[in-house]
């Protein structure tokens, strides 16, 4: 799909709010409302638009444990790496999960917990127990320095 430079505004200012007006967005970019919201359809039915969400502060929740976690596999087969992602998938302390190459892990997790037992608990009773998982590498953020969740959006 080409994006014009109406189309990377959209997205832009989706990104930086997702709850804007169709009014206010058309505004912002200079367009008039109805083709303003046509385009958005169209991003959207693109699957440039994969969805909308609230951004929630954890701290308030008592989540105030972050680690990165590096997971090493047994074996390097679709099934195996098929079977960790399903499980993993099922843990909701796993923010984010990744496939990685360069280390002597296979898999990097994101998880926010309450404290150091939460994290015990998750790491030992069901990290550690899916089937192929040989070894883990815990990190502990001690603070977030930067926190984006906004793409860059290429100007061509």
């Amino acid at each position: 799909m080409q994006l014009d430079r109406y189309d990377r505004q959209i997205l832009r200012e989706l990104q930086k709010d997702g709850r804007i007006s169709n009014q206010e967005l058309a505004e912002r970019i200079g367009l008039s409302p109805s083709p303003c919201l046509r385009r958005v359809r169209v991003l959207e039915e693109a699957g440039l638009i994969i969805g909308y969400r609230a951004l929630v502060d954890p701290k308030p929740l008592g989540l105030s444990l972050m680690a990165l976690i590096q997971i090493s596999m047994d074996q390097h087969t679709p099934e195996r790496f098929s079977q960790l992602e399903a499980a993993i998938g099922e843990i909701p302390e796993v923010m984010e999960c990744l496939l990685i190459t360069g280390q002597a892990a296979d898999y990097q997790l994101k998880v926010i917990v309450r404290d150091m037992d939460a994290y015990q608990d998750l790491l030992l009773n069901r990290i550690t127990g899916i089937r192929g998982v040989t070894g883990v590498h815990s990190s502990f953020v001690l603070r977030r320095v930067i926190n984006k969740t906004a793409i860059p959006i290429p100007e061509r």
